[in-house]
């Protein structure tokens, strides 16, 4: 028997960021105040960051949301948009992301 309900289809984004050189400080501490609004949004099932032991100045980020919908709006919070888009992204050397399925 087929079901008719479509499959929960996660969505996961991973992101690269190497800070510039003395922004290290500053940048964790925006990701540190970031994170925790990103945890409480709805459609988010997973936000992890990490930051190298080995390379301060480089950060990972994996994130599992409930589907494409939720990831478009988290990057419309204010919390996205304020400490982000408004604060982070100017002290990076390099960004990089990908968009993955769980299979």
């Amino acid at each position: 028997m087929t079901s008719t309900n479509k499959p929960k289809d996660p969505f996961v984004v991973t992101a690269f960021w190497e800070v510039l050189p003395g922004e290290e400080d500053s940048v964790a501490a925006i990701l540190s105040r970031f994170a925790p609004e990103a945890r409480k949004e709805v459609g988010v099932e997973s936000f992890v960051i990490h930051r190298s032991r080995s390379e301060p100045s480089k950060f990972f980020f994996y994130e599992v949301f409930q589907d494409e919908a939720a990831f478009a709006a988290h990057q419309q919070t204010a919390h996205f948009k304020k400490l982000i888009a408004g604060e982070a992204l100017a002290k990076l050397a390099k960004r990089e992301r990908a968009q993955y399925s769980i299979l």
